[in-house]
């Protein structure tokens, strides 16, 4: 459930990333807190104006103020604010439906409804089963709607944290960098990035000693840091390709 494909209209491919259950649990809460805030600022101001809920023109003001915003909360948020609620946009998450495009009234329409039984109607229990058990992340009402949420949070996997700009005509030097996995090397480029902006020479010194007997290498024309940089494009040389 960590990703599914769309093609667009132009037989691109895109992968969207799924939601996971636990930032959607995270963002039902946070908009239950602001509700719940809602409900307490609504009935200190109601207070306040000394509305009688015995009068049914206070009791219509009461439940126009009070009942009706929390009622709506979720279908309006989510339609006029591009598939998030404030829960949704804390946690960086928006709905949208499985082609990616945006979904229309309707579909937040059939989203809102289908809350009473996959969430009002269990406790959320059912949301949550139908949500782990979908390959896309749907509770009953995306999947009604046609919908899913996904996250907007950028995922930066450690391959990508390795990358080094090589020329494309680079030359690499050390083969022996395939002793090292991407652990190791994320741990190298760490060290030596730190080191240099600290000016710790003696930290780039040891480190350049631990990689040449690790690599049983002899390096003659490169000092030190020359030597670091060479093994971090060398290594991204021959894991890229």
């Amino acid at each position: 459930m960590d990703n599914f494909q769309i093609e667009t209209a132009q037989n691109v491919s895109i992968y969207q990333n799924v939601a996971s259950i636990g930032d959607r649990i995270l963002a039902y809460l946070i908009d239950g807190l602001i509700l719940i805030a809602y409900w307490i600022l609504s009935l200190f101001l109601i207070a306040q104006f000394g509305l009688d809920t015995q009068s049914m023109g206070d009791l219509w003001v009461y439940y126009m103020v009070l009942g009706l915003p929390i009622f709506l909360y979720f279908i309006l948020f989510e339609t006029f604010w591009d598939g998030k609620t404030p829960g949704k946009a804390a946690m960086k998450l928006r709905v949208v439906k499985l082609d990616g495009s945006k979904p229309g009234f309707g579909s937040y329409f059939v989203r809102w409804i289908m809350r009473i039984i996959d969430i009002a109607g269990s406790s959320g229990g059912i949301a949550v089963v139908s949500i782990l058990i979908s390959e896309k992340g749907q509770r009953l009402g995306d999947m009604a709607a046609g919908t899913t949420v996904i996250t907007e949070k950028k995922r930066v996997r450690l391959s990508d944290s390795l990358i080094v700009d090589i020329p494309v005509d680079y030359i690499p030097t050390y083969p022996q960098v395939t002793v090292f996995n991407d652990k190791d090397v994320q741990l190298i480029k760490t060290l030596f990035l730190n080191a240099k902006r600290n000016g710790n020479h003696n930290v780039i010194v040891k480190l350049a000693d631990r990689l040449r007997e690790k690599m049983d290498v002899t390096t003659l024309d490169e000092n030190n840091i020359q030597f670091v940089e060479r093994v971090l494009a060398d290594y991204n040389y021959y894991t890229q390709q």
